[in-house]
Formats: structure tokens, sequence, C-alpha cells
């Protein structure tokens, strides 16, 4: 019988801690940051949509421009900076005394998580086993999954519980901080630098991927309003149960979706995954969309199916984002494996 290579290192294992306390940080935020526009900046609806997204939107132009980087310089060092930067605005958060000087952060903070996820995901894939990427990215991407399941419900819990938004903005520092720490000490071997060919479209773009690329980018606008607005909805529904509870189902969802949509996609079924939580990611948000009529008829049921609908949220978006990562990892060519939009 053939062992497999070993997929749990040192290396490993720091760079899965660093990942993790990054995306604490930065979901622990998350659900807080629309509450916070509205009562610290006395920000409308339409001012507290615009400035969340600037920071997507930002993330969104960094990202074919990192992986042209990473491919050019060191990536542990371009790594470390855009995790530091990631860092640092936390703290530029806790000055920002006007709107303008916040939206300016939030860009900022949209590049450097746009650098520093992908850069992430490009180390982790050189650190681990070729023959077992799949399952590798499939945990990495649980460590997100876990910080989603109670970085949101840890923010909501102290801001409905009466504290301080410094506090909640120290709390994002501080893991970040130390995730930092994680993240100095994974040590990557020597990677030549990509010989340097005329400036072209596709040096900065997987052209190939471009399909999925789009596919992706459509199933990531509803993943991105939920996430951003499901506690604002809820409450504007009648829901008074703690929202947090909703990143828990879907974070536990995706969990129980990489126990084996990781192994599938390391036995060829790329698409047939990404097929099947198409199908119920988009059953999901019809179910999301009627629970406003749902409450009409009974709001503690409405909860519960508030509740389920996370879970399989969960469940789908759990299988189709580690199989994106993997097909855009194939169709790559072999010596640039950083030009995937890697999702968040």
């Amino acid at each position: 019988m053939l062992m497999k290579d070993k997929l749990i290192t040192k290396n490993y294992i720091e760079i899965l801690a660093a990942n993790f306390l990054l995306f604490f940080g930065f979901w622990l935020l998350m659900p807080v940051l629309p509450f916070y526009l509205a009562e610290v900046f006395d920000a409308n609806k339409t001012t507290i949509g615009a400035v969340l997204s600037c920071y997507t939107i930002a993330a969104l132009c960094i990202r074919p421009f990192s992986g042209y980087l990473l491919d050019t310089f060191a990536r542990k060092p371009l790594y470390l900076l855009a995790y530091f930067t990631f860092t640092a605005i936390f703290g530029g958060y806790l000055i920002a005394g006007t709107l303008t000087l916040f939206i300016l952060f939030r860009i900022i903070h949209g590049v450097s998580f746009g650098m520093v996820t992908v850069s992430g995901n490009t180390i982790v894939i050189d650190i681990m086993p070729s023959s077992r990427r799949g399952e590798g990215l499939g945990y990495y991407g649980l460590a997100n999954n876990i910080a989603m399941s109670i970085g949101p419900m840890t923010g909501l819990f102290l801001h409905d519980a009466g504290a301080d938004y410094t506090l909640i903005f120290c709390c994002s520092l501080g893991s970040c901080l130390i995730g930092f720490l994680c993240a100095s000490l994974v040590k990557t071997t020597y990677k030549p630098p990509v010989k340097r060919e005329p400036i072209s479209l596709d040096r900065f773009i997987l052209l190939k991927g471009i399909p999925a690329g789009f596919s992706l980018l459509l199933l990531s606008i509803p993943y991105g309003m939920t996430t951003n607005y499901v506690a604002m909805y809820a409450k504007q529904i009648g829901i008074q149960s703690s929202t947090g509870f909703f990143f828990t189902f879907m974070a536990l969802g995706m969990a129980v979706s990489r126990l084996f949509s990781g192994r599938l996609v390391d036995r060829g079924m790329v698409t047939q995954v990404i097929e099947a939580g198409l199908y119920l990611v988009c059953f999901c948000f019809f179910g999301l969309s009627s629970c406003g009529w749902l409450t009409t008829w009974s709001l503690q049921w409405t909860t519960y199916f508030l509740f389920t609908i996370a879970l399989l949220l969960g469940i789908g978006f759990g299988t189709m984002f580690p199989a994106y990562n993997t097909l855009f990892v194939n169709l790559a060519p072999t010596t640039s494996v950083v030009r995937q939009p890697v999702p968040t």
C-alpha cells in the first residue's frame, strides 16, 4: 500500500494559524461595520453600501497585479508586507475621525486583503504536496470557516452587549498581530522568479480562467451581500435571536463540506463538485429571500428556517470554493500558480 505524501507539517500548521487569525479579525468586524457607520457617522443605507463596496472593489482590482508581483518577486516578503499593512489598518480605524478618512482606510484595507489572500494561497500551495492539493486547500479554507463561525458571533455579541467600537477594533487588531507573528515563522523554499516576458494581458490575467472567474464573480456577489447585511436583514424582518449564529451555522456547513469535497476534487471531480454546490446555493438564496414573507406565518419557525438556510449555504459554498481554487491552479502554467482569483 502506497503511503500518502505528508500534508500536516510545522509550516502548514503555522500558515493555517496565520490564516485563521487573519480571517478572525476580518470576520469579527464584518457584521458590525454597518452599525458602526450608521451610529458613528450617521450614514444612510446608500452610503453604507458604497463604503463597504470600496473594500471589495479594491481587493478585486489588486488581485491580477498581485499574481504578477508574486511571480516576479520573493513571495514571503510580499506576503508579510501585505499582512502587516492589513493589520495596521485596524489601528487606522481608531483614528479615523471623518468618513472620508475612513473610506481611504477601507480602500487600503481592501488592497492589502487582496494581496495577502492571494499570497497566502500561493505559499500554502508551495509548501503542500501536489498530490494532496485539493485536501490541503480544503483544510486551509476550513480555517476561514472556523473564523467565520466565531468571528461574527463575537463581534455581534460585543456590539449587542454595548461594547465600545474601540474595543472591537482592538480585538481585530490583536488577532491579526498574533497572526502576523505566525506568518513570520513560516519557512518557504526559494522559488526562482519567473523569466520576465514582454508585458501582455496574460501576465496579469489567466485568460483560460476568465469563464470560471466570471462564474465565481456572480456567486461571490450574493455571498458578499449576505455576509455584510444578513444581521441587518434579520433585525428588519423581526428576528430577535442572535444573528451571529447565522455565521456559526454557515461555517458549520462549510466545515462539513470540507470532509468530502477536497477528496472528490483530488479524484478529478472538479466541475461536478462546483455544479452540485451551485444548485444548492441557488435554492438557498430563494429560501433566504422568502424569510420576510414567512415571518407573517411564524417568527419562531422562520428563525429555524433562517439558520437551516445558513447551514445549507455553508455546504454549498464550502464545496465550490476549494473546487474553484483547484480549477484555477490547474489552469495556470506550472511556473505561475498564483493567477487564480482566489475567493475570500
